[in-house]
């Protein structure tokens, strides 16, 4: 008899100790399933450090490019190689001169190219003389006549990359990429008088009563020069910043003006008809199970690309979300206030006003403004796609890969709106549903 009672508690053990070893084994066996279905060993090999590399030194670092044009012989120093960022010929860096009918360009850790008109000459201490010629194609000559792994060569190429910058010489033409630290001309261009100050200099002209550009007090001109960079756009970047907030705001603001009065039809203790509570919540669950991507490219195509095309597709989302989330705060709300207010002879609207809301306002606040602050970032990623805002930049800066430094920059505004998206919502949070400051 006891064996028989015993029977449903070990059977109890043995299911127990079935999915102890089951739910580990399937998690195992879906993550081994996806390894081989994502072609991760594959991936791997793909992977290239040297581009990662690349990619992640252009974030905090510019190159400046000296340019021989071999048919021509003539040469020329940019940044970045940039036609809105190329140097004077009387105006060059220090570290390039003219040498005759020669260039020499002198690189860190003593290392030093020369444009000479017969061939390229690149020096590296403590190893020789790398002498590269293009009259019969390509030609790399090394001191020990081998090729070490910094030199890539062909007959149409050579490529050598120095701890001091990288040498490109091709049959049209010749390059030297010198590397420094820091976003280039990103206060100044070269057009304006300020770019070549020191942070000293710029700092007493600022006091100075001289005016560097006559008609126009030196600040005045250092906040125009700053505000109408052409090459890193800075007000191009603030209205697009500005865009992306007000996409975030119209969309998130107007879907809670809609779903709030609506989710007073889809809640069971104010929509006693239940076909039309369950019509209204469908309706929230078909346009919030619709991703704002998707309603992004659906209303791009109806309405065209633009900054309020992305605003509506965030209102058409949220629009389903507030409604199920106020809907099931206005069914959790106390009755015993309403109740109360309705046998002192409240009226529906009065038992509303000072009833209901003063429940569900805090709830709901915190929502608006949780939703706000995430839709901030959402609004990127839309607007990269319906061209608006700081998206439509960023999509621009990946697009050309080489200007990682103005992808860094567009980041890191977009990290900086969403930190003061949170601490502006925290703030009104403590303001309005708290009371405190």
């Amino acid at each position: 008899m006891a064996v028989t009672d015993l029977a449903p508690i070990h059977r109890g053990f043995a299911k127990k100790r079935f999915k102890s070893f089951a739910i580990p084994a399937g998690i195992l066996i879906y993550l081994t399933y996806a390894f081989f279905a994502f072609d991760i060993p594959g991936l791997a090999q793909r992977f290239r450090s040297d581009n990662a590399m690349i990619m992640i030194s252009g974030a905090w670092s510019y190159k400046t490019h000296v340019t021989q044009d071999n048919r021509r012989n003539a040469v020329s120093v940019s940044i970045e190689g940039e036609r809105r960022a190329t140097y004077e010929d009387n105006d060059w860096p220090e570290w390039v001169a003219r040498d005759g009918a020669s260039t020499a360009i002198a690189l860190p850790h003593d290392q030093s190219v020369r444009f000479d008109p017969d061939a390229v000459r690149v020096t590296v201490p403590d190893y020789g003389t790398i002498t590269v010629t293009n009259t019969d194609g390509v030609q790399v000559q090394t001191p020990d006549g081998t090729l070490p792994a910094w030199i890539t060569a062909s007959n149409t190429r050579a490529d050598i990359r120095l701890d001091g910058g990288r040498i490109s010489v091709t049959r049209a033409r010749s390059e030297v990429f010198r590397y420094f630290p820091g976003w280039e001309l990103f206060f100044f261009t070269l057009s304006s008088p300020f770019h070549d100050m020191s942070w000293g200099q710029i700092a007493a002209s600022a006091v100075s009563s001289e005016q560097i550009r006559p008609g126009m007090s030196n600040i005045a001109a250092m906040a125009s020069d700053f505000w109408n960079n052409d090459m890193w756009r800075h007000k191009d970047v603030v209205w697009a910043l500005f865009e992306t907030l007000l996409m975030a705001f119209l969309g998130t603001i107007g879907a809670a003006l809609i779903s709030f009065p609506l989710a007073f039809l889809a809640a069971k203790n104010f929509m006693p008809v239940a076909p039309a509570r369950f019509g209204i919540r469908r309706v929230f669950d078909f346009v919030r199970g619709v991703d704002a991507l998707i309603w992004t490219i659906i209303l791009s195509r109806a309405f065209g690309p633009g900054p309020m095309t992305g605003a509506l597709a965030i209102l058409i989302t949220d629009t389903g979300s507030f409604g199920k989330l106020f809907s099931e705060s206005l069914e959790n709300i106390d009755e015993k206030q309403v109740d109360g207010l309705r046998s002192t002879g409240a009226n529906a609207l009065q038992r509303g006003r000072f009833g209901v809301i003063p429940q569900v306002a805090p709830v709901i606040l915190s929502q608006v403004l949780y939703f706000l602050e995430s839709n901030t970032r959402g609004a990127t990623v839309i607007g990269a796609m319906v061209g608006g805002g700081i998206g439509l930049l960023l999509t621009q800066a990946i697009q050309t890969q080489k200007d990682w430094e103005n992808v860094a920059y567009y980041i890191v505004l977009i990290v900086l709106l969403v930190m003061a998206m949170d601490s502006l919502s925290g703030w009104l949070r403590r303001k309005l549903i708290r009371g405190d400051g």
